[in-house]
């Protein structure tokens, strides 16, 4: 049984929705191989991240930047987990006022200090969240838990 860790954090409900979209896909009944974690970013601890087989994290965009509470799970996570986690495969999504940009950016710069390998485009939905989206975000839940199931990360 792989194991899949979903980490994410929302204050305003978008992310929330996104995360619950991610979810969806992820815990989808034809994927019988993958046990899904969903945790806060608040909740979730370094066992978490040992306990996973990939992780997904979510964050929306805060002043140009990934959420404060994003920044603690890593910032509480990172040594305890180093040369731990080495090579385990990733994924993000943001929900974003401005481009997301920049909440990509300082994300993915602390993920490859842990030195993860991303294996999937990030998504970011600028805006308002539309059905579109959401579908958008249940393929990258579905698509990285089959890709667990199958071994192919």
């Amino acid at each position: 049984m792989k194991k899949l860790l979903i980490v994410y954090h929302s204050q305003g409900g978008k992310n929330l929705e996104m995360a619950n979209a991610v979810f969806a896909g992820a815990s989808h009944d034809d994927l019988k191989g993958v046990e899904v974690r969903f945790l806060r970013a608040f909740d979730a601890t370094d066992q978490d991240l040992l306990w996973a087989d990939g992780i997904i994290f979510g964050t929306p965009e805060n002043f140009g930047y990934m959420s404060g509470a994003m920044k603690d799970f890593l910032d509480r996570t990172f040594y305890a987990v180093e040369g731990a986690v080495d090579a385990k495969p990733y994924c993000i999504f943001i929900g974003a006022g401005n481009d997301g940009q920049g909440a990509l950016s300082s994300l993915t710069r602390i993920l490859k200090g842990y030195k993860f390998k991303e294996i999937h485009e990030p998504l970011i939905v600028v805006g308002e969240l539309t059905e579109e989206a959401k579908v958008s975000c249940e393929a990258l839940g579905m698509g990285m838990a089959a890709g667990l199931e199958a071994g192919i990360y």
